[in-house]
């Protein structure tokens, strides 16, 4: 059975990742973007949260992905000034949602 094109993406993105203590990576099976995908989401708490979509399953998205993720953590509120995203990222913006309520 051949992998899909997601799954040839996490595999680069989790190697890219690697030793990277900033990213941790965590696969899906779905995240209902069949019309943009490869997609990805980067979270954290307390923070923004993005889905970006549209990738190809290749080593330079997945090195972008890792780098705008280094990014997105080392801001307070993740939000990541335009000037400083990988060009691999950039037109790859799908949602930028807000971040989950503390508590109830």
């Amino acid at each position: 059975m051949s992998l899909t094109d997601g799954e040839r993406l996490a595999a680069l993105v989790e190697g890219a990742a690697t030793g990277v203590n900033e990213v941790r990576t965590r696969r899906v099976s779905c995240m209902l973007g069949c019309e943009r995908s490869c997609n990805i989401a980067v979270q954290a708490p307390g923070k923004l949260s993005f889905t970006l979509g549209r990738f190809e399953a290749d080593e330079v998205s997945a090195q972008a992905i890792v780098d705008w993720a280094v990014l997105h953590s080392e801001s307070d509120s993740g939000q990541v000034p335009y000037r400083t995203w990988p060009e691999g990222v950039k037109g790859h913006f799908v949602a930028r949602l807000p971040p989950l309520p503390d508590g109830n």
